[in-house]
């Protein structure tokens, strides 16, 4: 999907293809369920996470996969060991079988979320 000019996230998942629309629709869930305080947003093309302005958290769908980004780099070193065996991009997470829900560890999203909704840090 190129760049999204939807002007909220509704709009966004609506213009996503069917098949990662539940995948897309549960990591928008777990962000709202645990990213309390944060604003929903729209960013560069793809719904996203504020805390005081700047972005903390993104997803989006890519061409050939579903990206996760975690723009905390104490986050993503804190879980160093559990992203270890995860197909990793800089600052992203990619869920390459996102019309497999089942595919993807949204235990690990949570714990993710969690640990950046416990208090500010280094965002990249």
């Amino acid at each position: 999907m190129a760049q999204s000019t939807a002007a909220d996230v509704d709009g966004y998942l609506s213009e996503v293809p069917e098949g990662r629309r539940a995948a897309l629709t549960e990591l928008r869930r777990l962000c709202g369920e645990e990213l309390k305080g944060f604003a929903e947003v729209m960013a560069y093309g793809m719904p996203a996470y504020e805390r005081d302005g700047t972005a903390e958290i993104a997803f989006a769908s890519q061409k050939r996969y579903v990206s996760f980004y975690l723009m905390r780099s104490d986050v993503r070193a804190a879980f160093e060991g559990r992203l270890a065996g995860q197909d990793m991009g800089k600052g992203c997470l990619r869920f390459r079988r996102p019309e497999d829900v089942e595919s993807i560890d949204f235990g690990l999203v949570r714990d993710l979320l969690r640990a950046t909704a416990s208090g500010p840090g280094t965002v990249c």
